[in-house]
């Protein structure tokens, strides 16, 4: 069995229960996978916000973020055959489409990759004279993802691979410019 990867560790769901993935071409059962509910999603988003505010990859520098997220680009076209076997047991797709899906998802996390240490604000008019105003996107806290039974991989690079390679600013000035949803 499967289970789930939580605060740097593999663990059962709290209540034991577990789902089996099933190939949607010949109903074969591929694997069972712990299946989490509330409690440990709770866990979760806890362990995720610690790291957020106080894990290693806070002081990870744009250099080294897009570099890793370069790495996992590179992991994921040496590895692309096996990668798209799983990919189509898991979503029914053809061979052929999941190694396209493989390229794509390469090629999302070398597009972030490239852009992890570039500054990539926005300047907007500004009403104050000879001033300039610049919408600056930084990460404010843990999101959550659902991704669709058809595109996991895709979808989750999509979501990820931003965040993942965004730039870290002074957490506290972001906390009085922006507004964050409450804990």
């Amino acid at each position: 069995m499967k289970q789930m990867f939580i605060n740097g560790e593999w663990t059962d769901a709290l209540n034991g229960k577990t789902r089996e993935i099933i190939n949607p071409y010949n109903q074969e059962v591929i694997e069972v996978v712990a299946e989490g509910n509330e409690e440990d999603t709770k866990q979760a988003i806890k362990a995720a916000r610690e790291a957020f505010d106080h894990g290693d990859w806070k002081s990870t520098t744009a250099t080294e973020r897009g570099e890793k997220v370069l790495h996992i680009a590179q992991l994921i076209e040496r590895d692309k055959e096996e990668l798209a076997k799983l990919e189509s047991l898991d979503t029914g797709k053809t061979l052929t489409e999941s190694r396209e899906d493989m390229d794509d998802i390469a090629g999302v996390f070398r597009y972030f990759a490239g852009l992890a240490d570039k500054d990539g604000g926005e300047i907007i008019d500004s009403p104050i004279p000879n001033s300039q105003s610049k919408v600056v996107r930084e990460p404010v806290g843990v999101c959550g993802q659902i991704t669709p039974w058809n595109y996991p991989l895709l979808q989750a690079a999509w979501k990820n691979c931003p965040s993942t390679c965004s730039r870290e600013h002074d957490r506290d000035e972001a906390k009085r410019n922006y507004a964050t949803y409450n804990d």
